[in-house]
């Protein structure tokens, strides 16, 4: 049976496009062997996400399959607890504080209030200098100067015109003026304000 014109022409046209497709291949791989092993590579990496990764990594690519690898957060730091942790230690503060005192004596409540307050106020002034922002009494009359710090003075109530203004005293502040924390043992964990004891 004869084959149509079209028909052996398509055939004709299929085959030259195989061949030059073979023929790129062959000399951009430098073989069909190296070709077949680029196409495997690419099959496993589309299957293997690690290995999609290291070619990208390698190559210097990156391709939308890869997916985006997040970072877990970094965990905040707990420096600004070591002041909680010495009151602990020293004051028994966060004990007191947790504690449920509804039911407790007056008298009871009076000592430990008392007795907590005496050991913290020798914990802050062993470890920090505290100034008053402002000098007085509450009550007292004072005058906010021009160019206050704002992040020092709040002035309250209404405010018009420019400083200095002058105005009762509500409370006069504090500055922490210097820091005396002692050193943390190289790799102890911050956010334990006290550790749990055991006794054996």
């Amino acid at each position: 049976m004869e084959m149509q014109p079209y028909i052996l022409g398509f055939a004709a046209g299929f085959l030259l496009a195989l061949a030059i497709v073979g023929a790129l291949a062959t000399t951009m791989a430098g073989s069909f062997a190296r070709a077949k092993w680029g196409l495997n590579v690419a099959k496993r990496a589309s299957r293997d996400p690690a290995l999609s990764a290291k070619i990208d990594a390698a190559l210097g690519t990156a391709t939308l399959a890869t997916p985006a690898v997040h970072a877990a957060p970094a965990k905040p730091s707990g420096e600004s607890l070591r002041l909680l942790a010495i009151l602990q230690a020293e004051a028994r503060l966060v004990d007191f504080l947790m504690e449920n005192l509804a039911a407790a004596p007056a008298d009871a409540v009076k000592n430990g209030v008392m007795e907590v307050q005496k050991k913290a106020v020798a914990a802050l002034n062993k470890h920090l200098v505290l100034e008053p922002i402002l000098a007085g009494t509450e009550g007292d009359r004072v005058t906010v100067p021009k160019g206050f710090d704002p992040s020092a003075i709040s002035v309250l109530g209404q405010v018009t015109g420019e400083p200095p203004f002058a105005g009762e005293l509500q409370h006069p502040g504090w500055k922490v003026k210097e820091i005396k924390l002692p050193s943390v043992a190289e790799g102890r964990d911050l956010f334990v304000i006290q550790p749990a004891e055991v006794r054996m």
